[in-house]
């Protein structure tokens, strides 16, 4: 049996949360998920989200929540997310001033191993999720996510892997996967076609260039808690792309 279940970070959803956001949580729920890893609240109290969250079965998986509201607000988002059920905060992205170059990337490494210790105190846990420019700018010998990891204590930095861009980056997923295993309670699972022009067009499930399956099999082999799916730009409407490749899942056994 898999070790992990399957989540949505609603980022996918961005447009129609913005609609109607308890509206799009209830079709989150009846697609089949078991949580959501939230991309901003729309709007609502914590504990009016728990109890929609508690009447719809979903658990809150975790968080994204940007550079500068951690470093301006964190007390209040590691309280919010632990009135909701939140487990995980999770840094989705560095800017190009937090990573212009190697002193900036240690400055921001040493920010990220005190926002970590910070959240543990608190007892929330604190991750990072990559792109591919992790990967593809180096400190070094070595690529900055592998820095990134190196620099920061595993008990305060998780890893939230983002297998498509470690995969659009030239790399080997399923390997990123076993190098953190212990560390990496998060996957981002998605898709991704290389167009002609050579940028990345994330896709539904199944239906791009990323061995989703082996990916899936590392996870569990990883003891991985979440498999998350993404798509930061869908080509048929949201709710279409997610029941797609929810179905996609599904099929395969995955959820």
């Amino acid at each position: 049996m898999s070790s992990w279940k399957v989540g949505i970070q609603l980022y996918t959803l961005r447009d129609e949360t913005a609609k109607d956001f308890a509206g799009a949580l209830r079709r989150v729920a009846a697609e089949g998920f078991a949580g959501v890893e939230f991309a901003g609240y729309g709007g609502m109290k914590a504990p009016e989200l728990k109890a929609l969250l508690d009447e719809l079965k979903l658990e809150a998986l975790g968080s994204h929540v940007g550079i500068a509201r951690l470093n301006e607000a964190l007390d209040e988002e590691i309280a919010f997310n632990k009135a909701i059920g939140s487990k995980y905060i999770i840094c989705p992205y560095l800017a190009e001033e937090h990573r212009k170059d190697e002193a900036a990337y240690r400055e921001t490494f040493r920010r990220l191993e005190e926002i970590g210790r910070r959240c543990a105190e608190q007892g929330i846990a604190f991750g990072y999720h990559n792109h591919a420019f992790e990967l593809e700018e180096r400190i070094g010998s070595e690529t900055a996510l592998d820095a990134l990891f190196g620099s920061t204590s595993p008990d305060a930095v998780k890893v939230e892997l983002d297998a498509c861009w470690v995969h659009f980056a030239g790399h080997d997923p399923v390997a990123y996967i076993e190098k953190y295993k212990g560390r990496l309670p998060i996957v981002h699972f998605k898709d991704v076609r290389r167009q002609p022009d050579g940028k990345p067009q994330t896709v539904e499930l199944g239906t791009g260039d990323v061995n989703l399956t082996a990916i899936a099999e590392a996870a569990s082999r990883s003891g991985v808690e979440w498999l998350v799916y993404e798509q930061d730009v869908c080509q048929n409407p949201p709710f279409t792309a997610m029941a797609n490749s929810m179905a996609w899942m599904k099929n395969n056994r995955l959820a």
